[in-house]
This record gives structure tokens, C-alpha cells and sequence, in this order.
């Protein structure tokens, strides 16, 4: 029987010690898993949550977290193959900020989400105009938003309004600095969620994609 939560510590530490031998060590090492998917799902997402949690705590330095979840990025790349499986079962996201400037705050996410196998697309600072026709070409289940500028937030009703006026199935989970202040913004402007980390988008996005599952699909 795997010992899921020694295992996780172990790779915890590794990454918290940016050390892409021993962490890589851990994965393929003597523990067997029954699948990729589990290694993702017992191992790596536990041990960045932690992670983002000391982050948001202030126990660890910014560059840890984000290294964390580069680290972890290149591994499931390396385990889980573009034709997965599990991969295949997985919602399809992109994230923007609707022009906003913040980069640091979208590659972390970007690269948190592809750490768990999620297809990520970066739309960059598109405007609503511009990134309405790319949802619809990319066909994107989730978008992520970023907004910094309280003012910015009518860009997310502005994209919400043209997603419903092309019958587009996108739902919209926002974050950022105005949504923090006031949690329940998200529901005035058109999202479908608030997150205030990327565990909440997880949350989310398993939520979904759990609820859109047949039942003998819904192993989260």
C-alpha cells in the first residue's frame, strides 16, 4: 500500500528545494503507482497546494512557489503524454487578463494547472472583441481571468455578454485584487466563480468537470 502522505512530504521538500533530481526520483522511483493520473492526483497536487498555502502565509520565498510548480510542470509533462487518457477526460482552459499587465501572477497559475495536467491556453491581454473569436476557435471550456483595476472588471460583463450572445459554453472564473475586496463582484459582472488561489480554480474546475461525468466516471 502506497504511503501517500510520506510520499507527498518527501516531494514537498524536494521542491521547496528546487532540486528536479530528487523530485523526479520520488515520482519514478520505488513506489509504484497504479497511473499517472494518481501520481498527480495523491502526490503532486497535495504537495503544491502546501506550497501555495506557506506561499500565501509568507513561510516561503515567491521564487519557491513558482519554481514548485515549474518543477512539477515538467514532470507531468513527462508522465502523462498529450494523448492521455486523462488528459482527454480534462476541461479545456485558457486565461487572459483583458488588459491588464500582470505576467508573474498568470504563469504561475498557467504553470500550476499544466502541473496537474490541464490543456492551458495564454491568450495574453486580449480585449473582449479579440478573445471572443479565439474561445470560440479554440473551443474553450474554462477561462480564467485576471483583473487588477476595479474599472477592468466591466471588460469580464463585456465578455460575458458576448459569449451568451454566440451561445458559447464558456464559464468564467475570476480573480484578482477587486474580487477579494468584494467577493460576491464576480456575480455582477457575469462570472461564474470567484477564486482568490489556484486552488480555488481547481475546486472549481473539478466541481464542473466532475458534475458533466457520467457516474461511473466520477473518480474525483
Amino acid at each position: 500500500m502506497v504511503s501517500y502522505e510520506k510520499h507527498t512530504e518527501n516531494f514537498e521538500s524536494a521542491l521547496l528545494s528546487i532540486d528536479r533530481i530528487a523530485a523526479r526520483k520520488l515520482i519514478g522511483g520505488e513506489v509504484k503507482f497504479s497511473s499517472p493520473f494518481e501520481i498527480i492526483e495523491k502526490i503532486i497536487a497535495p504537495a503544491l497546494e502546501r506550497i501555495g498555502s506557506k506561499w500565501e502565509s509568507g513561510e516561503i520565498a515567491l521564487a519557491q512557489n513558482y519554481m514548485a510548480c515549474k518543477i512539477s510542470e515538467e514532470i507531468v509533462e513527462s508522465i502523462l503524454p498529450a494523448e492521455a487518457p486523462e488528459r482527454a477526460r480534462n476541461p479545456k482552459i485558457g486565461v487572459a487578463t483583458l488588459g491588464d499587465h500582470h505576467l508573474l501572477g498568470k504563469r504561475m497559475v498557467i504553470s500550476f494547472l499544466r502541473s496537474l495536467g490541464f490543456k492551458v491556453v495564454d491568450f495574453g491581454t486580449d480585449e473582449p472583441a479579440v478573445l471572443i473569436k479565439k474561445l470560440d476557435e479554440e473551443e474553450i471550456d474554462i477561462l480564467l481571468v485576471s483583473i487588477l483595476m476595479l474599472n477592468l472588471t466591466l471588460k469580464v460583463k463585456e465578455l460575458r455578454a458576448l459569449i451568451d450572445s454566440r451561445k458559447l459554453k464558456t464559464k468564467i472564473i475570476a480573480g484578482g485584487a477587486p474580487f477579494q475586496l468584494d467577493p460576491q463582484l464576480y456575480l455582477e459582472i457575469g462570472a461564474d466563480a470567484m477564486a482568490i488561489n489556484s486552488s480555488d480554480i481547481v475546486k472549481h474546475i473539478n466541481g464542473w468537470r466532475c458534475a458533466s461525468l457520467p457516474a461511473e466516471e466520477k473518480f474525483l
